[in-house]
């Protein structure tokens, strides 16, 4: 050992290269991570000799060595019975044998009754259903308790129950005979085997009373005991309208006649609304024997007095009388029957053949509601405001768009515009519109001018401006898409022209290009190709290149000949220009004439008509610069 120790420090001391082998490196210009194949010392590593296995048996150990041992799972909470089983009730049906000593009719009786076990505390109830006229105690025969199986104090438990089995119960035994589906659920689920159903034991004098009694023939005259005994608690029920409107304050009311079969009476009913401002009284008719034709001699018969007896009638109200469609008149009072219940119905079908009673809409038709008007603008704050005052009485504030408002928040597009008057001192005037997105309101601002005698400022504060067109009732405001070059903008009876927009309206209209007209794009196309397009060359050059030249330049002679000593020479350009603000050389038509009219020119003479219609350009422009060439010396 000390040999081969000695031997490895020899080596050791042999070595000179002690760094570590380099793991980073570049393939296909991409860095790259090797394995290093020796190491310090420039010794060759092993390579990795464990086997497939324990390979796979190291996998399968990583999440035990990352994260320990798994926790066992807790314990199953506690769940108490009364909570496991609550509402949990089995339900057996039983009988059981009760003898009869003194009844020539029968010796025993059966009486069914239903068994119910209680899982929650194992008591147990016995309840005997209820039969019509059986003159016998029904009802809960056992309240619910544990009931003691035996002498030595056992209980039952339900593992006593099963079907086909005797149970003893203070001194009574009951037959189990069958249970319901739970039941059969529950005690399958805790392996208890079920014995077969058997079929419920009936009562033989029950059985014996459910025969058909004996038929007697009656004679053929009407009896009205049979009557009586055959139509007892069958009511024919009408429903019908008294429509009093005729009168003075009168009104259409709805009544119930019910009409007995069992003794021919009627009885009318009202039927009573909420808030009709009516004593609730039942009844309009007491229930009575309705006469339908009197004697002759029976008019004067003091019937409030006495009562109508059969000498007085000659024919009383049958249930035929009564039909659905048809008016019926009882004391005087017409009532129009629209309807009946489903028994009527079935009894007209038996007994007249008369199967077609359909229901006939009495219902008055309502009046369309009222539109609410709202009273005419008055000029103060936005109509949506002023409107809040007409639907409560104490306004609030209209909804807003907060996602808008969110949105474009801080986002305002401004525009220049130019103030369309006659007065002249508004041409110059030049004003800054605002228009807010988050809000859509507009603001304008006219940029103060030394020495014009106007005052600048805040010429209209934030507010929506209504369109022209649009009603007070459903007003319509300006939106972006409104403003543009060239647009024309009427702000409360003032109208503008939209003359420039700054930088940041381009890109909006760029990028909302969807929007907005073609006429609106149209303009902001010119207005970039005007910007990007050299200077113009002058306009005489242009003149120069025309082909109608020579007659021009004749004109224009012939012209200055006539007009050699006009007085207003020297100042027709500098008049035009002031028009002119964008030195484009074209005044408008009605402008041009304006200006013509102020300077004295002779527009009505033949050679100055045919200067103005060689200088025409459009038809509502005219080329100035060729025109007061005809005014000057020299050359323009």
């Amino acid at each position: 050992m000390h040999q081969c120790y000695y031997n490895k420090k020899s080596l050791l001391f042999q070595k000179t290269a002690f760094h570590r082998s380099q793991t980073l490196g570049y393939r296909n210009g991409y860095a790259v991570v090797r394995r290093p194949t020796v190491g310090i010392g420039g010794d060759r590593l092993p390579v990795n000799q464990l086997s497939q296995a324990e390979l796979d048996e190291l996998a399968n150990k990583a999440p035990v060595l990352t994260y320990g041992q798994p926790k066992q799972a807790p314990p199953a909470e506690f769940i108490p019975a009364h909570v496991a089983f609550d509402k949990k009730v089995l339900k057996f049906d039983a009988y059981f044998q009760e003898d009869v000593p003194m009844s020539p009719e029968e010796h025993y009786r059966i009486r069914q009754v239903n068994i119910y076990y209680y899982l929650e505390d194992d008591s147990m109830s016995v309840m005997e259903p209820v039969v019509e006229n059986s003159g016998i105690l029904q009802g809960k025969l056992i309240k619910r308790q544990r009931l003691a199986k035996n002498d030595q104090g056992d209980h039952y438990h339900w593992k006593d129950l099963n079907r086909g089995i005797n149970i003893t119960i203070y001194g009574r035994t009951f037959r189990l005979v069958d249970c319901d589906r739970f039941t059969q659920v529950f005690l399958e689920s805790q392996g208890i085997e079920l014995n077969p159903p058997e079929k419920m034991a009936l009562d033989p004098y029950t059985e014996l009373r459910k025969q058909p009694l004996r038929k007697y023939v009656t004679p053929s005259d009407f009896d009205q005991l049979k009557q009586f005994l055959t139509f007892d608690k069958q009511v024919l029920r009408f429903y019908a309208i008294w429509d009093d409107t005729d009168s003075m304050f009168g009104e259409c009311r709805n009544y119930i006649i019910h009409y007995y079969l069992m003794d021919d009476t009627v009885e009318i009913r009202e039927v009573h609304e909420r808030n009709d401002g009516r004593d609730p009284f039942p009844l309009l008719m007491n229930r009575q024997r309705m006469p339908k034709v009197l004697v002759e001699n029976a008019k004067n018969f003091p019937q409030c007095v006495l009562e109508i007896s059969d000498q007085e009638v000659l024919e009383w109200y049958t249930a035929k009388d009564f039909i659905v469609g048809k008016p019926i008149t009882i004391l005087g009072r017409t009532f129009f029957i629209y309807d009946c219940d489903p028994f009527t119905r079935q009894y007209y079908k038996e007994k007249f053949g008369i199967s077609d009673l359909p229901r006939i809409d009495v219902s008055k038709k309502e009046p369309p509601p009222v539109k609410q008007e709202l009273p005419p603008y008055n000029g103060y704050g936005l109509v949506e405001d002023s409107a809040q005052n007409c639907f409560v009485l104490i306004p609030k504030a209209p909804k807003k768009d907060v996602m808008k408002m969110l949105m474009d928040d801080n986002k305002v597009l401004r525009y220049l515009a130019a103030l369309d008057s006659p007065i002249p001192e508004d041409k110059d005037r030049r004003f800054v519109f605002s228009y807010f997105l988050a809000s859509d309101m507009i603001s304008i601002f006219e940029p103060p001018v030394r020495n014009s005698g106007i005052i600048g400022g805040k010429y209209l504060g934030r507010t929506k401006v209504v369109k022209p067109s649009s009603s007070v009732e459903n007003p319509i405001y300006y939106g972006p898409t409104d403003f543009f070059i060239g647009a024309v903008i009427e702000v409360f009876g003032h109208r503008f022209i939209i003359l420039d927009t700054d930088d940041y309206v381009l890109k909006y209209m760029e990028s909302n290009a969807a929007q907005y007209s073609p006429e609106a794009l149209l303009s902001i196309q010119n207005r970039v190709q005007k910007r990007e397009a050299p200077a113009p060359e002058l306009e005489n050059k242009q003149t120069k290149e025309d082909p109608g030249e020579q007659e021009l330049e004749a004109l224009i002679d012939t012209i200055q000949k006539q007009l050699k000593h006009h007085p207003c020479k020297d100042n027709i350009r500098e008049a035009f220009q002031i028009y002119d603000k964008e030195a484009s050389g074209y005044v408008d038509k009605e402008m041009f004439f304006k200006i013509c009219d102020s300077l004295h020119l002779p527009v009505d003479d033949s050679l100055i008509k045919e200067l103005i219609r060689v200088c025409s350009h459009g038809e509502d422009k005219i080329n100035y610069s060729n025109f007061v060439r005809a005014f000057s010396n020299g050359p323009g």
